[in-house]
């Protein structure tokens, strides 16, 4: 059994009466969890309320509280790759995440995740990524390391005051003399859960996509995600008729295989710009990482 070394938190949303009991509540959230193991948990002193005390089966359902509990699986597995640290100070940290490894834990994986590999190299339990990119994806991450100051880091991303730039590596079944893009769609949650798709409605959606150059049926592109929907480059460059290489999930959803470290997807937040809250500087950070098809 693998047990997390960090708890995570849930928060219990603001809902009509009756409430449901804590015990309910998590059963629903997470469905894919049994009830007698959210129950055994709970006996063991495994899920604690804000102040960090256990709860009990018996404790009322409040909303807006935080519960911590500690992720737990049968088995994980490791991600052979390693993470870079670009910038560090006492507010922020900057960090470049490898392909496969996640932001924060999720799914099968409890410890493996930059999150918790960034606070054994710190040793700041306080640390909090302030965005995030898929785990298929490679490139920059930043983290809070100020509880005090996390909020005015997070703001920026809130208003789209940082500028982000990507790079991808695509099938280009064509040569076309258009050299650039605006796509503006909405997206929505799809169908498994873990796809989005497009639907009609308000944009919420937005990528400028610039060709940098293509080579017999591959093209280097330049992307500036105006918005951050989740998989919103992936669905961009898949609509234009450009998936990205080694895209199990766009335009197709293919079958998972085992060992994919060979074939990452070749999609890479490359830099990140801003002006700091607190120094009032504009600042840039970029990854040195390669995509492996040049």
């Amino acid at each position: 059994m693998v047990i997390s070394e960090y708890y995570s938190i849930v928060v219990m949303p603001k809902i009509e009466k009756p409430y449901p009991s804590v015990l309910d509540f998590l059963t629903t959230r997470f469905p894919f969890i049994d009830r007698e193991i959210w129950e055994a948990r709970i006996d063991a002193g495994k899920v604690l309320n804000e102040k960090g005390d256990p709860i009990s089966q018996d404790t009322l359902y409040i909303p807006l509280k935080k519960l911590h509990y500690f992720r737990e699986m049968e088995a994980e597995s490791i991600i052979p790759f390693t993470e870079r640290i670009i910038f560090c100070n006492e507010e922020l940290l900057v960090a470049c995440k490898p392909h496969f490894l996640p932001v924060t834990p999720g799914g099968p994986y409890v410890n493996e995740c930059l999150l918790h590999r960034l606070k054994k190299r710190t040793g700041n339990n306080d640390l909090s990524p302030i965005n995030r990119i898929d785990r298929e994806t490679a490139g920059l991450v930043l983290f809070s390391m100020n509880k005090k100051t996390r909020g005015r880091y997070q703001e920026l991303f809130m208003k789209g005051e940082v500028e982000k730039t990507y790079d991808a590596v695509t099938k280009y079944p064509w040569t076309q003399e258009k050299k650039s893009w605006t796509v503006e769609n909405r997206i929505v949650r799809g169908d498994p859960w873990f796809r989005m798709k497009i639907a009609p409605g308000k944009p919420n959606a937005i990528s400028k996509i610039v060709l940098l150059r293509s080579w017999e049926n591959r093209a280097r592109f330049q992307l500036y995600p105006l918005t951050g929907k989740k998989h919103q480059l992936r669905l961009h460059l898949s609509g234009l008729g450009f998936p990205i290489l080694n895209d199990r999930y766009y335009p197709d959803l293919l079958p998972e295989q085992k060992r994919m470290f060979a074939a990452p997807l070749q999609l890479l937040a490359r830099r990140i710009r801003f002006k700091d809250p607190l120094s009032a500087k504009q600042v840039t950070y970029e990854s040195e990482r390669l995509l492996l098809v040049v």
